[in-house]
């Protein structure tokens, strides 16, 4: 099948759940690994090396937050979108997952042409993103002490190599393509995440506002009611 290539890993403590969807998903023809903890679930992240993993958040132990934030400390895994799967909608919950390196957000309960229609989509901006990325230049940006390689993947910022996940790595990569350009938060929207992806309005201040933590506070430049810009005598 055509979606053979794609590997999804499914972390749930559920097992029900993790029957049901893996089986929605296997009929698609992908092919799915499950994990009911998130222990197991970064073993086999590392193992298998997934395109995209879902994520429960509500677990025992290790939680999908926590799960999360330690599957981006693998540079293995960059280019892995990760969404959370999860009963709870409130905005706090959504925000944590964002700031730990989530990509999207799915609320339960969802129907089955729903829920893959949705995976599908995510891969879908995942090989344009990839795709895009291979047509770009994959030179080095350097500006001041800040050095972005996009074929490495890397940041490096007065010597210190940085943690960068997938997402914050492509809009720092957009807005220092060309500082000082405002790049409007419609353009970041589409550029970063295309039309096929639905994420919240706060989604872009939580990443900028990491991004900002690591490098500088005033690296980036809030234009109320535009969006933003890089400013490269900031770094």
């Amino acid at each position: 099948m055509k979606n053979e290539k794609y590997k999804i890993l499914l972390v749930d403590d559920d097992n029900d759940i993790l029957e049901f969807l893996s089986y929605n998903l296997k009929k698609e023809g992908f092919k799915v690994f499950t994990a009911e903890n998130g222990k197991d679930a970064l073993r086999l992240a590392s193992l298998n090396l997934p395109q995209l993993i879902i994520l429960d958040v509500m677990m025992p132990g290790l939680d999908g937050i926590e799960t999360c934030e330690q599957l981006r400390l693998n540079n293995n895994l960059s280019e892995t979108i990760i969404t959370f799967l999860t009963a709870r909608g409130e905005d706090y919950s959504q925000i944590a997952g964002f700031e730990a390196g989530a990509d999207d957000y799915i609320i339960k309960p969802v129907k089955p042409k729903v829920f893959v229609s949705r995976i599908k989509a995510l891969l879908k901006r995942h090989k344009k993103t990839n795709i895009d990325n291979e047509n770009k230049n994959n030179g080095i940006i350097q500006i001041g002490k800040l050095v972005i390689d996009n074929e490495k993947h890397t940041v490096i910022y007065c010597g210190q190599e940085l943690c960068f996940p997938k997402k914050e790595f492509a809009i720092l990569r957009l807005l220092t393509s060309k500082p000082e350009k405002v790049f409007t938060r419609d353009e970041i929207f589409l550029q970063i995440w295309g039309t096929d992806v639905i994420v919240g309005n706060r989604t872009i201040d939580v990443y900028i506002r990491k991004i900002r933590e690591k490098i500088s506070n005033k690296c980036i430049k809030t234009v109320k009611g535009v969006g933003y810009k890089f400013k490269k005598n900031q770094v």
